[in-house]
């Protein structure tokens, strides 16, 4: 499913997931929903599964939002004491939208109380009392971490999730990797078709040689990640820096942020330092899991001049992290968005994208770990493995079965939501607005919203295409520059004219010199008035498949900007 289409489900109000590859643009579209929601002055709770997840999206994690916290049961009595909570009656009831990221992370049991605790303070029968429920994540990420002796479940296998009955939104696109091998070993361990031949592939990763940048090494524990960071940093030359993170509000909330944010309560730096950035900053030129190295400080306040890998110099200031509620900062921490960067674990890994990274999975111990791992970098080569566990690249057997579902879920959807025009869809998502007291947005309204730091690096790899074909470069010209496939430039340009940021004149640079352009022009445009530019396939079967995919792609570019 492409965004655009996922995002025209979420705007009519249907509870939904939001699923799809590592890098397939998920946390884009939840902005974009996000920033109409906003737009149309209805009230969005944003959280998530995990306290780190939280601090990505600068909400709050779904145990603080919904008052169940670390209860791992709800009695009668406990649920009586919630619903006469008075603050916590007033964030529900005026909730319109519920937002949970990383859902692979919650057990699906705190997900039947969170549904319990909705329907009962907004006293309406209605799963999650008549919220709309967006869940966001990928199910072969990392799964639930439950107490010893739990049997854990996934969210899909709560009641919550069954009642709800959300539709599958499967974002098929891909902005992360850009290289096809790695693609096709990712895709081969989500569906538990891995084969010796992928083993292979991997051991021969053990020799790579990085130039000009020293990979972050992930691993499978806390004490090894440590134990590396000390060691390095203790080997430099040079005096140690100390900066202290400050922050204000409530010493519980403070104590939250603390442990969910990814850089140290005391960061200790040198000059040779390794580093990576760990919040989104795109007007500084940095994202989270942005590597490089502490060049120097500066004279003045003494805050650390990084070099990035393409030798970009940025000096890295104090940024800050909040709990946000209503709009109202209720507690915030103020530290430098950077941690050491020589090696992390692998949990505090998703959700980033790294430069290059030297992973460790001879100790991996639960389903996704080997996956996670693998799926950071967006090509193998920025991939080293120095040990792998027999069953690291294995992923849950009931998650391979589930996805196959969620794939025909979202087809379906897809098509139905295809087959309607733009008034009908128009018509749901004025009446899902107005039935929550709110105003329709118009697209000038939405653009005023300000975006959210969980904003994801799609943005950025669009605009470098973009960057050389206004330069006159050709699609193949920018796939070399660039190193990725011509599919993903097709791909980017395509965004590119969905977001409006394409004229037509802009492609005449693409046009074959080996094809009557103007002839063929002319039989493809009456295609897409027979067919449609949904899909290429009846378009090139209607052509005699006279005509290339790209071929097609460019004329539907083409037909769309005229």
């Amino acid at each position: 499913m492409t965004q655009d289409t996922a995002l025209s489900i979420l705007q009519t109000g249907a509870n939904t997931f939001l699923t799809g590859e590592p890098g397939a643009g998920k946390t884009y579209v939840i902005n974009q929903y996000i920033a109409w929601l906003e737009a149309a002055r209805l009230t969005v709770a944003v959280t998530a599964s995990t306290g780190i997840a939280a601090t990505h999206i600068g909400g709050m994690t779904i145990h603080s939002w919904s008052g169940v916290g670390a209860r791992d049961m709800l009695t009668r009595m406990e649920l009586d004491k919630l619903a006469s909570t008075e603050k916590l009656v007033k964030r529900i009831k005026k909730t319109d939208v519920l937002v949970i990221d990383e859902i692979s992370m919650l057990d699906g049991k705190l997900l039947d109380m969170v549904e319990i605790v909705c329907r009962t303070i907004r006293g309406n029968d209605d799963p999650f009392g008549g919220l709309q429920v967006v869940v966001v994540g990928d199910f072969f990420q990392l799964p639930p971490v439950t107490r010893t002796g739990d049997m854990m479940r996934y969210a899909f296998e709560s009641f919550a999730w069954d009642n709800s009955r959300p539709l599958t939104c499967y974002l098929h696109e891909q902005y992360r990797q850009e290289d096809e091998v790695l693609l096709s070993l990712l895709s081969s361990i989500r569906r538990g078709e891995i084969e010796e031949d992928h083993y292979t592939l991997l051991e021969e990763q053990t020799a790579i040689a990085y130039e000009d940048i020293e990979p972050t090494r992930l691993y499978t524990h806390n004490a090894d990640v440590d134990s590396v960071n000390a060691t390095q940093l203790g080997q430099l030359k040079g005096v140690s820096k100390k900066f202290v993170m400050v922050g204000q509000g409530s010493k519980p909330r403070l104590e939250i942020l603390t442990k969910q944010c990814l850089s140290p309560q005391e960061l200790h730096l040198k000059e040779d330092a390794l580093v990576m950035c760990t919040k989104n900053n795109f007007e500084a030129g940095y994202v989270n899991g942005t590597l490089a190295r502490v060049v120097e400080f500066e004279p003045d306040e003494g805050y650390p001049i990084i070099e990035t890998a393409d030798k970009r110099r940025l000096t890295i200031k104090p940024q800050s992290w909040d709990i946000i509620e209503d709009g109202k900062v209720l507690a915030s921490i103020e530290q430098l968005p950077l941690r050491l960067a020589w090696a992390i674990t692998v949990h505090k890994s998703q959700g980033m994208s790294l430069d290059a990274i030297e992973v460790d999975l001879s100790k991996a111990f639960v389903y996704g770990q080997g996956y996670v791992a693998l799926s950071r970098v967006r090509s193998l080569l920025g991939l080293k493995v120095t040990g792998m566990h027999p069953n690291a690249l294995q992923v849950d057997p009931k998650v391979i079965k589930r996805d196959r579902q969620f794939h025909q879920e979202s087809e379906a959807a897809e098509e139905t939501f295809i087959a309607m025009d733009d008034d009908e869809l128009g018509r749901l998502h004025e009446q899902f607005v107005i039935a929550r007291g709110g105003v329709l947005p118009s697209a000038a309204a939405v653009a005023a919203v300000p975006q959210r730091t969980m904003a994801g690096a799609e943005l950025s790899t669009q605009r470098k295409t973009y960057d050389l074909l206004a330069a006159g470069q050709s699609v193949a010209d920018i796939a070399a520059a660039r190193g990725i496939a011509e599919t993903t430039v097709w791909n980017h340009l395509e965004k590119l004219q969905i977001d409006g940021e394409l004229v037509a004149n802009q492609l005449h640079i693409l046009e074959p010199v080996t094809v009557d352009w103007k002839a063929a022009r002319k039989k493809l445009n009456q295609a897409f008035k027979e067919h449609g530019t949904e899909k290429l396939k009846p378009v090139f079967e209607a052509t005699q498949e006279e005509y290339e995919y790209n071929l097609i792609r460019l004329a539907r570019l083409q037909y769309l900007l005229e």
